[in-house]
Formats: C-alpha cells, structure tokens, sequence
C-alpha cells in the first residue's frame, strides 16, 4: 500500500520529468476583458493574440445583457442534470435556434465542447462499431475514442482516400468517421465534402467538429447521416458545446450521453448569452463582424481558410524564445509545444480576433517578420 510519503515521492518524479523535458507548464492570470489586458505576475499591459474569442462577443452589451438577465431570473447555477430538475427554458430556446442555425431537426446542449464529444462518440461507437478519426483531431475526440468501446483506425491528415481505404475493409455494420473541420492547431481544413460523399458510400456516420469554423466551412449533409459539434465557447463567446443532427440521432444522445446524463446542466447565464450571441452571429452585424475577421487574416496570411495562424519554429526552445520576444514586444502568442503538437513542430498559434484593431494585427506582423526572419 502506497502512504502519504510514497505518493508524494511519485507525483515529485513525475514532475521532475516534466520540468526536466522542458515542458512544465502554469497558468497565468489574464486580467482582461477583451484582447487588452494585464498579464501576471508583473501585471505587464499586453495584447492578447491567444484566445478563441473569434468574433469577440465575450464583450457585446447583448450578449452581457442577456446573462445578466438570466441571472436575475434563474440565479447563478441550474442546480442539476437537465434530465432531474436542471433544464430551463433558456436552454431549450438555445437548443431550438442551435439546430436552425445548423439546419438541423435538434441539437443537444452540453456543458463543455469537450463534454460533447466524450459524449457523442461514445454514444455511437460502442462494442462492434468503427471509428476512423483524423490523426490530427481534437483532444476531446481521442478522448471520446479511447473511451468507446468501437475499434479505433486513425486515418493520415485530410486525406480522404485513407479514409475511404479504411472503411472499405471494415466488416462492422456501424461505421463512423469523426473529425474536426478547422483543425486548432493548424487551422488548415478537412475535406468534408469528399467526407460526406464517403459516409454516404458506407453508410457510416459522420461526425464533425465545427468548434473553430468561425469563417466556414458550412457543409451541406444532406445526403448522409450526420452529427455536427460546436462550442459555445468560441464563435459564440460563453461557454458551453451542442451537438446537432436528425432527431433519432439526438435523442439516443439525451438517453445514453454520460456527460449529458451525469452533469450539472450549463449556468443560465451561459446559455442566455449564447442565445444572445448566435442572434448577433445570424445578423447583419454578425456578418460584419466576419468580415472583419477576415480582414485581419488577410493582412498576415492572405488566402489562409481560418483565424488561427501557425508560425512553426521547430525547436521547444527557440519556439519559447519567440514568446518571449513578442511578450516583451506587448504581444501575448502562447508557444504550443509537444504533446500538444508533434516532436519538431513546436509552433506559436496566432488566433485572431475580430475585437483586434487593425493597428494591433499589424504590429503583430511586423513582429513576427523580425523574430522569424
């Protein structure tokens, strides 16, 4: 039996070889509200070229107001699993205009993007089904396989030949092919079309992540069975993950989803600011908050298909370096090391936001122009 001291002994070492490989990792405070703000420890000024708020709603008065609201209505938490007493009629609104944006019969509302996958994927791929998932794919989506119970084939980046190979020389009568669409660390694409028309070859499953696809891509499955993933957390500012489909699909996940079934439904506040962003995001000002965005990766990286921009350096080190270089520069551009990312491909992941001025966008490029060069 292992006491106090032994675990302690074990959890030393472990750490030991963590900060030993270089990549001991720590919070760190961000007291901003927007892409300004003030980093610890020393409470530097910096601009924040790291977060997921694409469109920067985390900010807008409607989207404050509205959880500001459900606050006073509803109080701070749900107090339950939606299925007890947790659910309330903000979530079932939010759920309603979730599977209309996605043109969908209904969509299931979640926690967490994360808690959505874990729940979808095992969901479907239980004992005698196949999964071939993206070798590039999410955490949440290798979470969600190693979890199910389904054989598990990893197919090559975005190659749906692979794909295709695979799932011909599967003898399983339920076959899912899971991926993202814009992939986090690269924001490079997947090749849902071809997907689609796979799928609907093998009559398999296809479940797709959307988690980033702020600018696109926007499939239309109509001729295949399907599952689409998002998060309230990024396009939409607040927090939270939804999965969208046909209504036989959606109503296996509500009665078999663990992380559905065994969570605490989503704040009020989070669900009503969601409602309230998706409401800017389906307008004309959503549309110009898009636009804007797109402008500002045109202005570093014309043609690239997603706001997060990858500068693969290589080296754990010299990627640290540049971080550190563009912090004491104001420019806050997190060093994404392995395991996150693959030996050798250590990388600064530029995500931008449509909140950044054009000011901002352009210093970053010159910066990145001087430490890259």
């Amino acid at each position: 039996m292992v006491g106090k001291a032994g675990w302690k002994e074990w959890a030393d070492g472990e750490a030991a070889g963590i900060r030993a490989a270089g990549q001991w990792r720590a919070p760190r405070d961000l007291d901003a509200a927007g892409p300004e703000g003030k980093l610890d420890p020393d409470g530097r000024p910096v601009v924040s070229f790291a977060s997921n708020d694409y469109l920067g709603l985390t900010q807008h008065p409607a989207v404050l107001a509205a959880a500001h609201t459900a606050i006073d209505r509803w109080g701070a938490g749900s107090g339950s699993a939606r299925l007890i007493v947790g659910s309330r009629p903000i979530h079932s609104e939010l759920e309603h205009a979730l599977a209309e944006w996605k043109h969908t019969d209904r969509a299931v509302l979640f926690p967490t993007g994360f808690a959505t996958n874990l729940g979808v994927i095992t969901t479907f791929a239980g004992a005698g089904a196949f999964v071939v998932s993206d070798e590039l794919n999410h955490a949440s989506i290798i979470d969600g396989c190693r979890l199910a119970r389904a054989e598990v084939a990893i197919a090559r980046h975005a190659d749906a030949a692979h794909v295709d190979a695979l799932l011909s020389a599967s003898r399983s009568d339920r076959k899912i092919v899971v991926t993202d669409t814009v992939f986090s660390m690269d924001g490079d694409l997947a090749p849902i079309d071809d997907l689609a028309e796979i799928c609907a070859a093998h009559d398999a499953l296809l479940v797709i992540d959307e988690a980033h696809a702020v600018l696109g891509p926007d499939p239309v499955l109509e001729h295949v069975e399907a599952i689409r993933i998002g998060t309230l957390s990024k396009t939409l500012g607040a927090l939270g993950g939804f999965a969208a489909g046909p209504a036989h699909l959606c109503d296996l996940i509500v009665n078999r989803a663990r992380s559905y079934i065994f969570t605490t439904a989503s704040t009020p506040a989070d669900a009503a600011a969601a409602s309230a962003a998706l409401t800017v995001v389906r307008s004309l000002e959503g549309d110009d908050l898009r636009a804007r965005l797109r402008g500002h990766v045109e202005r570093l990286r014309p043609g690239h298909p997603s706001p997060i921009l990858p500068v693969v350096i290589g080296d754990e080190r010299a990627t640290l370096d540049a971080a550190d270089a563009l912090l004491e520069q104001g420019m806050l551009v997190p060093a994404i090391r392995p395991p996150t990312v693959a030996p050798g491909t250590s990388r600064l992941r530029v995500a931008l936001s449509a909140a950044h001025t054009d000011e901002q966008v352009d210093a970053l490029g010159s910066a990145l122009a001087r430490i890259t060069r």
